[in-house]
């Protein structure tokens, strides 16, 4: 029974790093590309901003919360990469808002399906019915770190 516990021990402590590692595999900071293209009537635009992966939680932010233009997005990005995160912002002026009753200062919220592989991912915007939501996608970069690029 000591033998079987000791081994059971060793081999925990030989694993346990990779474990750890795993969920950390994207950690760092990131570079979001948002598009959302022209819609009916409603034009279409192109958001870049940061974002950052710790303990493989994906938090990203555009614009000033609670201001017009405002955009979080957050999420857990799994071991294998799929991440189901969650977008919430404020519309920024009604001629990038869908749906009939959209004003600036409205709040939206949607569901963000993405893949993330070693450093770069990308995902869709979940669009619901089809009828308010437009096919937004998402481009994810890690950006290198300091010591990462050679810079002291």
């Amino acid at each position: 029974m000591k033998n079987a516990f000791r081994n059971f021990v060793v081999y925990a402590l030989i694993l346990a790093p990779g474990v750890l590692v795993a969920g950390e595999k994207f950690d760092g900071n990131w570079l979001t590309t948002l598009t959302c293209p022209d819609k009916g009537k409603t034009e279409g635009y192109t958001w870049k901003f940061p974002g950052v992966v710790k303990d493989g939680n994906f938090r990203s932010e555009h614009g000033t919360a609670g201001q017009p233009g405002y955009l979080l997005i957050e999420g857990r990005i799994g071991d294998d990469g799929v991440a189901k995160l969650s977008a919430n912002g404020i519309v920024a002026s009604r001629k990038y808002g869908t749906g009939l009753f959209t004003t600036s200062g409205t709040d939206y919220s949607y569901k963000i399906k993405a893949q993330f592989k070693g450093t770069e991912g990308s995902g869709t915007r979940d669009e619901g019915l089809g009828i308010v939501g437009r096919p937004c996608t998402f481009d994810f970069v890690k950006q290198q770190s300091a010591s990462q690029s050679g810079a002291h």
